[in-house]
């Protein structure tokens, strides 16, 4: 089962201005080939299909407390997306709709992803840049843990190109913070993946690694997580279980050769991470609704009684 926090995986600044086209090329971090859902969708199948469980264990449990992290990955992406298509926050909504028959979204017809707006209200949805929906075709579970693995390492070194190209693209604080955590967390995984199946076929697949040779030390966004250690820790993502992944991630194992040094470690539970924004209200495109200050004083009476 899974336990949800109300925090995000890492604290994401406000956005400096509304910029949906810049939330449409994130989306491809969320819904793309090599997104945040085909990570988790991967991970997760194959953590539900594993066999062999109690004999494989610190495999098993290195599959499972990743896919937990992915879960948080796509709250993250999702956030920046949303974040991005509405803009600075504001304080505008409680108040009624006004007059919208002036199209006081006629700029949102010209944006690449209409359906950001139209049918998601600003909000993020499981498509890639082009609004093309992500499938469950992006999904390999074979049940023979080798193959499995070695997808996937394809699949994190490929989402760290992926990431890195969506980086250059934006400029905005918001986007790229959530690119400077994923790189980060994103060689964690390829290098998590690269250890287990140096455990089980003895190939030292960890010298592939940076694949892409992507320099994180150039990387401003980067640079809180290296000194903080996070390119050196996978998280339990549990009070109790999971933690026979330290017998490939830990055990003397170091960081990649181009990472500030230090040894692998398991860490308890899961990063401290960070606020999750509280979304401005836009009345005049019924969300909440066309007269949310009614719904304000529902919801407040409703949390009064559940103190």
């Amino acid at each position: 089962m899974f336990m949800r926090v109300d925090k995000l995986q890492a604290e994401l600044p406000v956005p400096k201005r509304k910029d949906p086209n810049a939330a449409a090329a994130l989306q491809e971090l969320l819904g793309g080939k090599y997104g945040e859902m085909s990570t988790l969708g991967n991970y997760m199948f194959q953590s539900f299909n594993f066999r062999s469980k109690s004999k494989l264990r610190p495999f098993y449990s290195l599959v499972a407390a990743i896919t937990a992290e992915e879960l948080g990955h796509v709250e993250l992406v999702s956030n920046g997306v949303a974040m991005l298509a509405n803009g600075p926050d504001a304080e505008n909504d409680d108040t009624d709709g006004g007059d919208i028959s002036g199209a006081p979204f006629e700029m949102m017809k010209d944006i690449r992803s209409f359906a950001s707006f139209a049918s998601a209200g600003g909000g993020a949805l499981p498509v890639n840049s082009n609004s093309m929906s992500w499938n469950a075709d992006m999904v390999t579970t074979t049940g023979n843990i080798v193959v499995d693995l070695l997808h996937n390492f394809h699949l994190e070194c490929g989402a760290r190109l992926h990431k890195l190209r969506v980086y250059e693209t934006l400029s905005d604080p918001t986007g790229r913070e959530v690119c400077g955590y994923l790189l980060v967390r994103g060689s964690v995984h390829a290098h998590a993946y690269a250890l287990a199946l140096k455990k089980i076929t003895g190939v030292e697949l960890e010298k592939f690694l940076p694949t892409p040779n992507i320099p994180l030390d150039k990387i401003p966004e980067c640079q809180k997580y290296l000194q903080e250690g996070s390119h050196r820790r996978l998280y339990r993502f549990s009070p109790n279980d999971y933690a026979e992944m330290a017998a490939i991630w830990g055990n003397g194992e170091q960081a990649l050769p181009t990472d500030p040094p230090g040894e692998l470690e398991v860490v308890d539970g899961m990063p401290e991470g960070g606020k999750i924004h509280d979304l401005t209200g836009v009345a005049s495109a019924f969300a909440p609704d066309y007269a949310p200050e009614e719904m304000f004083e529902i919801a407040t009476k409703l949390y009064q009684k559940s103190r």
